[in-house]
């Protein structure tokens, strides 16, 4: 399933609100804020095996997982797996408009909150600078942790060619 059909969605904007109030990642945000954001957003659920977002393809989704567990896809090789509430996929390709880097693939039945950061100019002036101050804060910190984890992996890599090098020294 690619993103422009992603899913199966018949959630109301009332249910969907009340999903929003519940994800740490928005909890700043005033109740009319998160009305004006349940209008662009959905709720789509996943089978198993289902493709959510495609490597290669474009899209102005981000997605906060609401239940189940995805896996990363890079070039056909797992890179990590996501399965807390509230993680977040899908913001690379909307911070710099580019093609998506990896694959998002559901592991389980999946859940997840899509946003269309595409529609964020159409709302009112007063929320549409907390959204977007509330979503890029989350996806600096969502950054922050991704180049941890890749930092360590790869000293940990370098570590380990090091010592093989030594060895055939």
């Amino acid at each position: 399933m690619a993103e422009d059909t992603a899913g199966k969605s018949n959630h109301s904007e009332a249910l969907i609100a009340e999903t929003l109030r519940r994800m740490p990642a928005l909890d700043l945000l005033a109740d009319d804020a998160l009305q004006d954001l349940a209008r662009i957003s959905r709720i789509d659920a996943f089978d198993p095996g289902d493709t959510i977002i495609a490597e290669g393809s474009y899209g102005g989704w981000i997605y906060y997982l609401l239940s189940g567990k995805v896996r990363i896809v890079k070039r056909g090789r797992e890179m990590a797996s996501l399965q807390r509430i509230g993680d977040l996929f899908g913001e690379m390709g909307v911070i710099d408009y580019g093609m998506r880097s990896a694959s998002v693939q559901a592991v389980t039945a999946v859940s997840c909150l899509r946003i269309n950061l595409a529609h964020i100019d159409r709302l009112p002036t007063n929320n549409r600078y907390a959204f977007r101050y509330t979503l890029y804060r989350g996806f600096a910190e969502a950054l922050a942790q991704r180049l941890r984890v890749t930092t360590e992996k790869y000293l940990a890599t370098k570590e380990a060619l090091d010592a093989l090098q030594d060895r055939t020294k």
